[in-house]
């Protein structure tokens, strides 16, 4: 039966939980509870019960990622308005293709299953990585994970690389490009250093490129070069059932930062070029990067280029919007600081300073980032209490 993650605990727990102790448990302390679940789990293997002692493993996996959400270690991984809602894409995905919605701290990531062969796109940020391998794990039920392909290497979609390359040294994929950096793990030309932002090192074994084919989740798909966003980002298209992984090339709502401009570099005609790509193609389906898969592809292209005509128009709107975007996703990290602390994490991470000086005249870092906080409050995305900064979903 076709699925689209994420599930909503609800319904995750009627699957999971033996019937008579469906509600009760929930209402019990840590401790009690543990031990509840345990004697549970020696009673169902002396019954011979191996399915529901599987269905009991899945759950205590669920609630490890409960607790690591709940308790702030790793921030909310999914996004909070979709999270108990219907899955609007089950009917259109195949079986075999499982989406983790994650918000907008982590990428979604997407699950490719065909028999013993599976397949992980993008592995959100390093914070969320504990996260993302409970949700994997509990996702294969026991079999292991044999490919890690990243659609690029920002950090919301590698950060979780080197875990699970630890958990299961899957064979992985990354745009070919990036092959030099990688290996010598320059975080300045992979942007984290820059971006005030981080990535645990991992390796690579294979590159992607432009036209090169491969087989996932029982599909063929075709890597699809989509520089803009990113200049060295792919794509992954399966023609068959029309289904278009856009990574950040495209959004249901837009795209993500054009940040070659942010340097002076050309990225407005990639975006372009790319939207034009992705619309000469039979799209019936697009699992984007962040946000809901979705189907109205020709709507989307169309917000997607009258936004880049917005941004083209005047340089300086990309730039303060990136200053938004990186601002917030220090905040998801964080969840709160102060203005001291948020001035100088603007001061040390060299984007921001170089964005600064190039597009906004040299304008004092205070005062910008006054401005940045400004826009953020406005748009419901953070709250500022006196000295202390806080984000806001």
């Amino acid at each position: 039966m076709p699925r689209c993650l994420p599930h909503g605990p609800a319904r995750l727990l009627r699957r999971v939980l033996p019937h008579h102790r469906r509600d009760c448990r929930l209402g019990q302390s840590p401790g009690r509870r543990q031990a509840r679940d345990l004697a549970d789990a020696a009673a169902t293997r002396r019954r011979g019960g191996h399915r529901r002692y599987r269905r009991y493993l899945q759950y205590r996996r669920y609630r490890r990622y409960l607790q690591y959400r709940r308790h702030g270690a790793v921030g909310a991984p999914m996004s909070e308005s979709t999270a108990n809602q219907p899955d609007a894409c089950a009917d259109r995905l195949p079986a075999g293709i499982r989406v983790f919605e994650r918000g907008w701290l982590s990428a979604n990531n997407v699950l490719l299953i065909d028999g013993d062969d599976t397949v992980l796109v993008d592995t959100g940020y390093v914070s969320h990585a504990q996260q993302t391998v409970a949700l994997v794990e509990a996702a294969l039920d026991g079999k292991p994970l044999k490919r890690l392909i990243n659609t690029h290497l920002h950090s919301d979609h590698c950060g979780g690389n080197a875990l699970l390359q630890r958990r299961w040294q899957p064979r992985t994929w990354i745009p070919a490009a990036e092959a030099r950096a990688v290996a010598q793990w320059d975080v300045d030309a992979l942007s984290y250093r820059a971006t005030g932002q981080q990535c645990d090192r991992f390796s690579f074994d294979a590159l992607l490129e432009d036209g090169q084919s491969m087989r996932m989740g029982g599909l063929d798909w075709q890597v699809i070069a989509a520089p803009g966003h990113d200049p060295h980002a792919v794509m992954l298209f399966a023609p068959a059932e029309g289904i278009l992984i856009s990574g950040d090339a495209l959004w249901q709502h837009g795209f993500g930062v054009i940040f070659p401009e942010l340097d002076g570099d050309s990225g407005f005609a990639e975006q372009d070029a790319v939207l034009r790509r992705i619309a000469e193609l039979d799209v019936r389906l697009v699992i984007p990067g962040h946000g809901s898969p979705f189907a109205d592809v020709g709507a989307a292209l169309e917000r997607a280029r009258g936004r880049l005509d917005y941004l083209r128009a005047d340089p300086r709107r990309n730039a303060v919007h990136a200053l938004k975007v990186l601002v917030k996703f220090k905040l998801l990290e964080q969840r709160q600081m102060t203005r001291d602390a948020l001035l100088q994490w603007m001061a040390q991470a060299p984007l921001l300073e170089r964005v600064r000086l190039r597009h906004l005249d040299g304008a004092p870092l205070p005062g910008v980032m006054e401005q940045v906080l400004s826009g953020l409050v406005k748009a419901g995305a953070a709250t500022v209490d006196g000295e202390m900064v806080r984000n806001s979903d």
